[in-house]
């Protein structure tokens, strides 16, 4: 489809696939195997040297209806959809990295990103240094000969720091290693990496992508070389793949991404002001307040400062225990991307597996709470949180 469309558009019809029966949704394939018409049809398909779809672990076109859908948003050439957005890392770790090589990755990330690089990825010999994401020069000083990735989550989960990635990746370039953007929390409706000189882009698909917390899901978008004739031999070997179902639901939630994050960050903003005024929190972070340290890079890099926010609680622990357990609206989990919003506390939850000293230093204290704000009216969410904050 036309890359002259814009976002919205491209959301609602890019990738449509019709079937002989001209239907106007897309259509949903529920089979794990195609049929050729001869012997020597299914050679060449096995082979490659005839495009069509072969077996569902790789290829099957509901899948392939997202992945174009998906790339369009992002301004890209390729798209691999992935069971989870931690397959998606795994995905682009294990195609593009071998024994020996050296991985910068941000210290403010996923809980379980930590843990992927830190620790599984360690046992095959491929060593991880974590940075401060938001200071480019940090990512210059810990480079190594050997560095062959740099891994970045911006904004960060769960304190929303933004790191310039075009800075980012600039010293990704002069080192020849390649650069990988984490995009969940913006997803491209308000943010598009690639444009910023990011290499690759990955999405937990389970988050804003479908939008309403239905089904896991996962991808890797970027260009052609590295997606297709990278990622897509790793996915097609070892099977990490997104089912046909998974794909089509989250397919349908692309069509409304561009209104729900749009109406989203305006609840997210209004929500954010109130706590910052509130007696009982300390610090409010969320990039679309002036009191956030990377508001105007922010403001540059970014179309709206996104629907997550995180803020701390006066009294540690048992406060923010308290607010959690005196709300009756939000939902307590530590999912987030849904229309419904959602709470949890990240030091024992989303990054109560990796060590204190690691939270420490990723700023993670007792009294956080992170928020993912979804479409309520914001005034019925701050009269929520008010119950445990008052």
């Amino acid at each position: 489809m036309s890359d002259t469309f814009e976002l919205a558009t491209l959301g609602v019809r890019a990738g449509q696939v019709r079937t002989q029966f001209n239907e106007h949704a897309e259509a949903l394939f529920l089979t794990s195997s195609f049929v050729f018409d001869s012997a020597a049809q299914a050679a060449a398909r096995f082979s490659g040297t005839e495009e069509g779809f072969v077996y569902s672990r790789f290829s099957n076109p509901t899948v392939a209806m997202l992945q174009t859908r998906l790339a369009a948003l992002e301004g890209a050439e390729a798209c691999v959809a992935t069971a989870s957005g931690m397959s998606a890392i795994l995905a682009t770790a294990m195609a593009l990295l071998k024994q020996g090589d050296h991985v910068l990755c941000s210290s403010a990330v996923f809980g379980a990103t930590v843990q992927l690089f830190g620790g599984v990825l360690a046992r095959f010999g491929i060593e991880t240094s974590f940075v401060r994401g938001h200071d480019p020069s940090a990512w210059s000083e810990a480079l190594r000969p050997n560095t062959r990735m740099l891994f970045l989550e911006t904004p960060s989960n769960p304190l929303t720091e933004i790191a310039d990635i075009a800075a980012i990746a600039a010293v990704a370039k002069r080192a020849g290693a390649t650069f990988v953007v984490d995009n969940c929390f913006c997803t491209p409706a308000l943010q598009r990496p690639l444009e910023l000189g990011a290499d690759l882009v990955v999405h937990s698909a389970t988050k804003y992508l479908d939008g309403q917390g239905r089904v896991m899901g996962g991808a890797v978008v970027g260009p052609r070389a590295l997606v297709m004739d990278g990622i897509l031999g790793f996915l097609r070997t070892a099977g990490p793949s997104l089912s046909p179902f998974n794909a089509w639901v989250i397919v349908k939630g692309l069509e409304t991404l561009a209104l729900r994050m749009q109406a989203q960050s305006s609840n997210a903003l209004a929500l954010a002001r109130w706590l910052e005024a509130h007696p009982k929190v300390a610090r409010v972070y969320y990039p679309g307040l002036a009191s956030h340290p990377q508001h105007d890079l922010a403001k540059r890099q970014q179309k709206s400062a996104g629907a997550v926010l995180s803020f701390d609680v006066k009294g540690g622990r048992e406060a923010a225990w308290r607010v959690i357990d005196a709300t009756r609206l939000i939902s307590i989990t530590a999912n987030l991307g849904d229309v419904k919003t959602t709470i949890t506390h990240p030091a024992t939850t989303t990054h109560g597996r990796i060590s204190a000293e690691a939270r420490a230093a990723a700023g993670i204290g007792e009294g956080l709470l992170r928020i993912a704000v979804g479409l309520e009216a914001s005034a019925d969410l701050c009269a929520d949180l008010a119950r445990g904050l008052d």
